[in-house]
């Protein structure tokens, strides 16, 4: 489970387990007795126990312990005391200990050991082996680690359970790790533990990406899909398929595809399947063909067999579980070892029985004959064919998707097949998957020389493509498609040009934009008004605002008339990026809606991404949260790029805004990290956003000023990096500006913008340009440009971004004496903060208030959050910063930025007043 890229900050190694290393740095830090000494680590085959037994030792030795360890054998399971044996075979012979305990230990380990005749007193030993390491920690504290528990021989397992109760004063600590089903009895109760689950779908994709060989497409999907979250499996299943253990990809039934298995995985999940009786075999062998498999299926299928007594040598070793009617392997690694343990022959004889037991289910009958296929068979593919449109109708993109790819390749005809073939494609684009489309757009080309099928295929194609972050590929294609059926196929070239307008606005490049804008007016026709006032916003959604409004009017109208899948999408795009942000969040919800309703097409990340953006744009912070959040994970399993960087931002963003500034850059630096920006300047800006903000709620306003300065070019007169995302930071540009000391360069900023927003800007970034405006001028007109930014009721669809001006305002007036007047700013900006947990803004806030002549109660410290209360009783018993900071490993600047935060909760100015103050609040 090591990677290059982690959930968990501190540790670049190991994926999806902050919490269980959070566990061990507790664990280690008890060694001197300020917590639990023991702890017991659980988990299936290869749940990665080994690996964080590891990572125990690495950080032990980091901080100077002593490392002693021992790891179970079965081939030693017989073997008395081999365990401690291993485990103390540093310390032995025991110089230092007395005679007494010392002739035990060589009695029970020396050379020798065999050969003395009386029987060795347990307690002795015990008493001896304690010693020994009690020894050792008065040199060193030391750390025992005890890996594979559940194969140590028994008289071990006794001494370390006698060890583990008596570890109270030494500094020593244990680690013990098991399989879950094999955690010694005496360690399974009277000790702390913790279970490894499996890894989640955002480590997962993670951990599976960064393999040597990692897999793209519909094998990704199925890999993530059978691993389940376990480790070992998104390490070994990828090696399989890279030595050419292609699987039944195909195949499997309504259970899905089968992978193959690496000699390790089938040692790990079908271990005990050789030994089985071969009735039992053959009944595993049915229900690993019929995926989910009921009882009654199989009894059908195989009605000479007594299915249940087959079944239960099977239970009794744990492979299967037969319990409401329904037979469900323990995992569906054990699935694959027993369906790629049958033959050929055994397997295609299972799927053509319970194809037969099936006859009353078309949808898993045609996948049972297809799994039985030897060669192409048209009865077959269309079968599937018509399952297909059977899942679609329900909304299963996904199914359909895999169904009509499987009906391609059994379909004999060759131009059929190319349309099964782009059918497939089209579903794949609705349930989410680009990589997927682009394999199967890409193989279109070479079955026919229709010219409208492969311009079709172009067109799903150039979407993978933009999806992953291949804008320049991806318009190569999208374009050209565009203007060669601009004439002949106008429906399909604003199909093509709508799907370009998005790499377009993540492009930003202005090379496109006259493209986009010079193919558009190519295309004859009112067909598709949505897609059209999709591409027409992205080719300057500033200016032109009547036109635009018009297509957006036509396309909404279009929408009463059908709320198709691409309707939605276009014109949720198209409200968004003309700043009609409530119109963006109600058809993006719909969207939402509708996919959700559609099952597995839910997987859309795009568009998930897309209402994550407008909701936190809205003020809508916790669902954007939420959204993007989903749209991370989805994306990262579907491999498409574009939103798993965009979404990762997003969540720096919310990090910095609400007062995490060193989570938001840890976040906004691993969600680029490998990308070049330079190729998707919308990314760019939007990264430079999440870095200045976190640099500015940090105090450090000069780099945020540099990152926020950094979405405008150098030229002697500063231009937007990103066309239109850039513009939308002008105002906190300024704001850093302001504090940083560099209000000249920010004013040849604003001025340039202001020139280019010119003559109709929208109300929003009016708003942002007036608010950039009062801030970098001295003189007494600032006022008229914040009441500018504040007088146009349209400005409350955005309440961050209000709330700002009013606190800038609030500011400027109570620094003229005039706070009567700045009070109601104030208390304006502090409600919205308040709601939306902008802490920093909300402090920063309640100052000027105070400041201004208002009565703020403080903070009672049972609004602390518990990390700064842990912080502040620390600090209150006298410890310094840097003391804090080494025992709860922080850095000594997050716990300064964490007591910037606590005074004025607390409704102190000092570190002295800590004490009486948190003793004062306890005792109320």
């Amino acid at each position: 489970m090591h990677a290059g890229t982690t959930d968990h900050l501190s540790d670049p190694g190991i994926l999806g387990r902050a919490a269980e290393l959070g566990r061990l740095d507790r664990l280690l830090g008890a060694v001197d007795g300020s917590g639990p000494q023991v702890l017991v680590l659980t988990g299936e085959p290869g749940a990665g126990k080994s690996t964080l037994v590891d990572r125990a030792a690495e950080r032990g030795r980091e901080r100077g312990l002593g490392i002693l360890r021992v790891r179970g054998s079965e081939g030693e399971a017989g073997l008395g005391l081999s365990g401690v044996h291993q485990l103390l075979h540093p310390l032995l012979p025991g110089e230092g200990l007395p005679a007494a305990q010392r002739e035990v230990l060589d009695r029970a380990f020396g050379p020798e050991a065999a050969g003395y005749e009386l029987k060795l007193d347990q307690l002795s030993l015990c008493v001896g082996v304690l010693g020994l390491i009690t020894e050792a920690a008065a040199r060193r504290p030391q750390l025992l680690l005890v890996d594979d528990a559940q194969w140590l021989d028994l008289g071990s397992v006794d001494v370390l359970a006698f060890l583990a109760r008596r570890l109270e004063g030494r500094p020593v600590v244990l680690l013990l790790a098991a399989r879950e089903d094999g955690v010694p009895a005496r360690f399974d109760r009277a000790f702390p533990q913790i279970t490894l689950g499996p890894l989640n779908r955002s480590a997962a994709g993670q951990l599976l990406d960064a393999q040597p060989d990692p897999p793209r497409g519909k094998a990704r999907a199925e890999i993530l899909r059978q691993a389940a979250g376990n480790p070992l499996a998104l390490i070994e299943l990828p090696r399989a398929l890279a030595r050419g253990r292609a699987g039944d990809m195909g195949a499997g039934g309504a259970g899905g595809a089968t992978l193959p298995l690496t000699a390790r995985l089938e040692n790990l999940f079908a271990a005990d399947l050789p030994g089985l009786p071969a009735p039992t075999r053959a009944a595993l062998l049915l229900a690993a063909a019929a995926g989910p498999a009921r009882l009654t299926d199989l009894m059908r299928a195989a009605p000479e067999l007594d299915v249940v007594q087959a079944l239960d040598p099977a239970e009794r070793a744990g492979l299967v579980r037969v319990a409401d009617g329904g037979v469900l392997l323990r995992h569906p690694l054990v699935r694959s070892a027993v369906y790629h343990a049958a033959s050929f022959h055994e397997r295609r004889q299972a799927h053509l029985a319970l194809a037969a037991a099936l006859a009353d289910e078309p949808d898993r009958r045609a996948w049972h004959l297809a799994a039985a296929a030897t060669g192409q068979d048209a009865e077959v593919a269309d079968a599937l064919a018509e399952s297909a449109e059977r899942a679609r109708g329900r909304g299963g993109y996904a199914a359909a998707a895999t169904s009509l790819e499987r009906a391609a390749e059994l379909t004999p005809e060759p131009e059929l097949r190319a349309r099964r073939l782009l059918a497939a494609a089209q579903a794949a684009m609705f349930a989410g998957h680009p990589q997927w489309v682009g394999e199967l757009s890409g193989r279109v080309g070479g079955m026919t020389e229709d010219p409208r099928l492969r311009a079709e295929a172009s067109l799903l194609g150039g979407w993978a493509l933009g999806v992953t972050l291949r804008h320049e590929e991806a318009l190569t294609l999208l374009l050209g498609v565009a203007e060669a059926t601009a004439g002949s196929a106008p429906e399909l070239a604003l199909g093509a040009l709508s799907t370009a307008a998005t790499s377009v606005y993540n492009s930003g490049a202005p090379h496109y934009r006259a493209e986009l804008d010079r193919i558009g007016a190519l295309i004859d026709g009112d067909g598709d008004p949505a897609g059209r006032a999709w591409a027409r916003a992205v080719v300057d959604p500033v200016h032109e605002r009547p036109l635009l409004t018009r297509h957006l009017t036509e396309g909404l109208a279009a929408l009463a008339q059908e709320e198709s899948l691409g309707n939605l999408t276009a014109l949720g795009g198209a409200t968004w990026i003309l700043d009609e942000t409530e119109q963006a969040v109600r058809i993006l919800g719909l969207t939402m809606d509708l996919l959700r309703r559609a099952g597995s097409a839910g997987t859309n990340a795009t568009v998930t991404q897309a209402l994550a953006l407008a909701l936190f744009e809205n003020g809508s912070w916790t669902a954007a949260e939420e959204a993007a959040h989903e749209a991370f994970w989805m994306a990262t399993e579907a491999g498409a790029d574009n939103v798993t960087v965009g979404a990762g931002i997003l969540r720096a963003t919310l990090r910095a805004l609400q007062g995490d500034p060193a989570t938001a850059r840890t976040e906004a630096l691993h969600a680029v990290r490998g990308v070049d920006l330079r190729r998707s300047l919308s990314l760019q800006v939007r990264h430079r956003h999440a870095m200045g903000m976190a640099a500015f709620v940090a105090g450090d306003h000069a780099d945020a000023y540099e990152h926020l300065r950094a979405t405008f070019t150098r030229d002697f007169r500063p231009a937007p990096v990103h066309y239109h995302a850039s513009l939308y930071y002008l105002g906190d540009l300024a704001a850093a500006a302001v504090r940083a000391g560099r209000a000249d360069d920010a004013r040849t900023v604003a001025a340039a913008a202001r020139q280019d927003l010119m003559p109709d800007p929208s109300p929003r970034l009016a708003a942002v340009l007036h608010r950039a405006t009062a801030l970098l001028t001295d003189a007494d007109e600032a006022e008229q440009h914040f009441r500018a930014a504040l007088d146009d009721p349209a400005t409350d669809c955005w309440p961050f971004e209000k709330a700002l001006a009013h606190l800038d305002f609030g500011e400027w007036l109570r620094r003229r004496r005039r706070s009567a007047e700045a009070r109601p700013h104030l208390s304006a900006a502090l409600e919205c903060f308040q709601r939306l947990d902008a802490r920093p803004w909300t402090e920063r806030t309640k100052a000027e208030l105070r400041a201004a002549g208002a009565a703020t109660a403080p903070a009672p410290a049972g609004e602390l959050t518990p990390q700064e209360r842990q912080i502040a009783e620390l600090a209150a018993q006298g410890l310094t910063n840097r003391d804090i900071a080494a025992r709860l490993y922080l850095s000594p600047r997050t716990v300064g930025y964490h007591l910037h935060k606590v005074f004025p909760k607390l409704g102190i100015t000092a570190r002295a007043q800590l004490r009486d103050t948190l003793t004062q609040e306890d005792q109320g």
